[in-house]
């Protein structure tokens, strides 16, 4: 034990637990503001800013975390960040592209000219569509391990839309737990929906699945990850069951179990993320690259990590300061 601390084996792991972890709170933080972008056209025009003002606060910070892990596989695993940007480079050019217009229609939106407000609407709307297209595309394409031919693009393409009806229920939960009214029994309908389109997501995706070489499969029949990778699926269809009740109940007087949706989508979110991190485990590039073969030296990684330590409190503490100080429903987004 004395020996693996002192040579360093155990760095690649602290940080491979440290990327993913960025990038499920990424997913989970950005993922329900993407998904009220993904909503916002379906909404009354007198609800959409009440819709943008649910997310005001937070939306430029949950990015931070995209930002975090795709700066700790650069300077942690070199080799795989080359990899997978090299593989990746147009969607990865999409969704920076999507971010952009995103950003410039959520200020320019409020500020314009009513008559020209319209446009902008689009924008965000649009620009929100195409980040989550492309991130789940390249989800799907580095849980294949960036195999060529149709059938992987096939599974891609259904991953990435499994990943915007995601972010879409996850938005419309959002909006449960933080609007009232009008707009709350709106999003109760759009969750409903949501949350059925997810399963059909899954479903598309698991048909592809098997003519893939995601290594899903191979852990399933072998125990004991047969236990594991068979349990999460499972609990992932309970939870799914008993939001499409909960759903049918809300909202309810005094706006109780308005936080509950939410909870549970996040919850499945996590299962689903666990489980493909799971399936490729001990790879960081599925197929391709082990993490203890990308890492960087250990002399380098531990000096990155003082540097991780630092930041990573600072950035968990934020979040929760500001989830805190603007807890409570939302009001409509204003710039005076």
């Amino acid at each position: 034990m004395n020996d693996l601390m002192q040579d360093g084996a155990w760095l690649p792991f602290v940080f491979a637990f440290l990327i993913g972890l960025s990038m499920l709170l990424y997913a989970v933080l950005d993922g329900y503001d993407l998904g009220v972008g993904l909503l916002s056209p379906f909404a009354p025009r007198s609800n959409r800013d009440r819709m943008i003002g649910s997310i005001g606060p937070f939306w430029d910070a949950n990015e931070t975390w995209l930002v975090l892990g795709v700066g700790l596989l650069l300077v942690a695993f070199p080799a795989a960040h080359g990899l997978v940007l090299g593989e990746l480079y147009l969607p990865v050019a999409l969704m920076l592209i999507g971010l952009i217009f995103r950003g410039v229609s959520f200020d320019f939106r409020k500020k314009v000219a009513p008559e020209k407000q319209a446009r902008w609407d689009r924008i965000f709307f649009l620009s929100s569509l195409v980040v989550a297209l492309s991130q789940g595309y390249m989800v799907g394409r580095f849980v294949v391990g960036f195999q060529p031919g149709w059938v992987s693009e096939v599974f891609s393409i259904f991953f990435g839309f499994l990943v915007v009806a995601g972010y879409g229920l996850m938005g419309a939960c959002w909006l449960i737990l933080k609007t009232e009214d009008e707009l709350q029994r709106f999003a109760v309908k759009w969750a409903r929906l949501g949350i059925w389109s997810m399963v059909a997501g899954a479903v598309l995706s698991s048909i592809a699945a098997p003519f893939v070489d995601t290594r899903i499969y191979d852990r399933m029949f072998a125990f004991p990850e047969a236990t594991l990778l068979i349990a999460m699926p499972l609990v992932s269809m309970l939870l799914t069951v008993i939001m499409h009740f909960l759903l049918g109940a809300l909202p309810m007087p005094g706006d109780r179990l308005s936080a509950m949706p939410f909870a549970i989508s996040v919850s499945i979110f996590v299962l689903g993320f666990v489980g493909l991190v799971y399936s490729f485990h001990p790879y960081i590039v599925p197929g391709q690259l082990r993490i203890v073969e990308a890492a960087a030296a250990p002399e380098s990684l531990k000096v990155i990590l003082i540097g991780t330590g630092i930041v990573f409190p600072f950035l968990i503490g934020y979040t929760i300061f500001a989830y805190r100080v603007f807890r409570g429903k939302a009001t409509d987004l204003s710039y005076d």
